[in-house]
């Protein structure tokens, strides 16, 4: 009687396989630190670029992250939401610019509710910016992705133009809220204590998200919608309202993004929203389109590997994250952690 071949270690192996493959890309950011460790010769300068990396790119996620949905669920190109990006900047700054006794008060409380007021009036005024946005420009080109990036760009040409008009066409420089200055020493090395405040913004921002939409009804009409958004009407919701607020969501957290890069950078300009969205559109595409955790890891593999890059090889830096992104693509194609739509 002939004994049929034993596979069982590579079933096994296959199996331990399919339980490690989701990992990988979380597994990326570890790695991609350790590599920092390892090339950079002093742990001081290590761990300053790592925090700041990590902060640089929780601040891309917060712009990013509104963007994703907004394609994943209404699969739409948005190449205005920069516009987003400075408006909300310059709405903020000029909110902290008006509080000067809070932003200038020695008392972290009072710093923290200037940033606070400034973080909300941005992002109301992005959000209603956001809503005008997808009715006048947005809504005539669903479906029709060519008109949607030349539309769009428009807006955001237009949108610049405006912020010249209303803000003048000189740069504006600021200061941080008095607390928020300088750094702190740690382990030898200088960390900014406003990296710090950016890195948990993100944080919480990125674990908001991911509760909202997976431990609310909301979240779970959001999530429903971009895997199968004709069985989520036929169920009897209005999809067509979900679409406009996740657009306005996202637009708030683009101004949100706004105000925080417009500290991390102390200076803002009319054009700063456009120039970001390299890197944004990066984090988008390598994190899979619609994935708010693929978009979370792809902006801080983006914000680690600037920074590390930067200091080892700064001519490099330009191109760090182009070879990144081509990298990720070639290995998977749509994107680390992409979002599988029904047929």
């Amino acid at each position: 009687m002939t004994t049929a071949p034993d596979h069982s270690p590579t079933m096994a192996q296959a199996s331990l396989w399919g339980r490690l493959e989701p990992w990988i890309p979380v597994l990326l950011i570890p790695a991609l630190i350790v590599f920092g460790f390892l090339a950079i010769p002093a742990t001081s300068s290590w761990l300053t670029l790592t925090v700041s990396g990590l902060a640089m790119g929780m601040m891309i996620f917060i712009m990013a992250s509104g963007l994703t949905l907004v394609f994943g669920l209404m699969d739409v190109i948005n190449f205005g939401h920069g516009a987003f990006v400075s408006v909300g900047a310059f709405v903020g700054i000029s909110i902290l610019l008006g509080l000067g006794s809070l932003t200038g008060a020695p008392s972290l409380m009072l710093n923290l509710l200037a940033v606070l007021l400034a973080v909300i009036g941005a992002m109301l005024a992005t959000g209603v910016m956001g809503w005008a946005f997808e009715r006048i420009i947005v809504k005539p080109v669903y479906g029709a992705h060519l008109k949607q990036i030349l539309v769009t760009m428009g807006g955001l040409i237009i949108v610049e133009q405006l912020i010249l008009v209303v803000w003048g066409p000189d740069e504006i420089f600021l200061t941080r809220p008095e607390t928020l200055k300088g750094a702190i020493t740690f382990a030898g090395a200088a960390i900014e204590k406003y990296r710090l405040l950016a890195v948990g913004v993100g944080l919480v921002l990125f674990l908001a998200m991911r509760w909202v939409l997976r431990s609310t009804k909301i979240g779970l009409i959001v999530r429903a919608g971009v895997q199968n958004g004709e069985m989520v009407e036929a169920l009897g919701y209005r999809l067509r309202l979900v679409f406009i607020g996740v657009f306005v969501a996202g637009s708030a957290l683009a101004g949100l993004g706004g105000v925080m890069w417009g500290l991390y950078q102390e200076v803002i300009t009319a054009h700063m929203g456009a120039n970001m969205m390299v890197l944004v559109f990066i984090v988008v595409i390598i994190g899979g389109l619609g994935s708010v955790e693929g978009c979370f890891i792809g902006a801080l593999l983006v914000g680690l590997l600037q920074n590390y890059i930067a200091f080892l090889e700064p001519k490099l830096a330009l191109i760090s994250n182009i070879g990144l992104m081509v990298a990720i693509l070639m290995w998977r194609p749509q994107g680390m952690m992409p979002v599988v739509k029904a047929k």
